[in-house]
């Protein structure tokens, strides 16, 4: 499968938000839009203030979804036609698919730092539903299933240091008892959505 390459601090600074795709670094005074705040890659990043037309708007929020999620543009499309053929909001049932990826429930259930570490948690075959294996980071979870990490995934240094975090906040969709996840029930858009804004995805691949 393609994969992202490039320096993913680009990412963020090219859609003026932390994306937090590099877990604990994101929070600390090395993330570059801390030290030099949210300006665009290249070399006249600094001069790039002009107004966005309404399809650059659609497009940025598209593309900060897909950076999020760490998915590239065929596979977004493809979460996009099926949630427009599913009951309720396609903006809505969009991302309930992307949130019920296994890499994505790994990360919010706090196993690991970023979605990039669970991706990789997941294809080394370190997770399991059910106590079965899964090396699908795009395996859809389902309510009511558990989900847990092998003897092995357990002593990955990031996993132990991310488990050990206090305070985590948890969704409310989600819980966590030691080493051990749960997906309680589905998740609404207003758990999910933060700071992107769906309609705009939709207008998108509407035109």
């Amino acid at each position: 499968m393609a994969r992202y390459l490039d320096a993913k601090c680009r990412l963020c600074r090219r859609e003026g938000v932390k994306l937090f795709l590099k877990g604990k670094r994101c929070l600390s005074p090395k993330c570059p839009i801390e030290k030099r705040g949210a300006v665009p890659p290249g070399a006249k990043g600094k001069d790039a203030g002009g107004r966005t037309s309404e399809y650059g708007s659609q497009l940025r929020e598209k593309q900060k979804a897909k950076r999020v999620y760490g998915i590239l543009e065929r596979q977004f499309k493809r979460y996009f036609q099926k949630a427009r053929k599913s009951k309720g909001e396609t903006g809505g049932m969009l991302f309930r698919l992307l949130e019920l990826r296994l890499d994505n429930v790994l990360y919010r259930l706090g196993f690991s730092p970023s979605r990039s570490v669970s991706r990789q948690l997941v294809s080394h075959g370190h997770v399991l539903i059910d106590g079965k294996k899964v090396n699908i980071p795009s395996y859809q979870v389902k309510v009511g299933q558990t989900i847990t990490l092998s003897q092995k995934g357990l002593k990955n240094k990031e996993v132990q240091e991310t488990l050990a975090q206090k305070n985590v906040i948890m969704p409310q969709w989600l819980e966590r008892k030691g080493a051990v996840g749960h997906v309680k029930r589905l998740p609404n858009y207003e758990e999910i959505g933060g700071e992107i804004a769906e309609q705009q995805i939709v207008e998108f691949y509407s035109r």
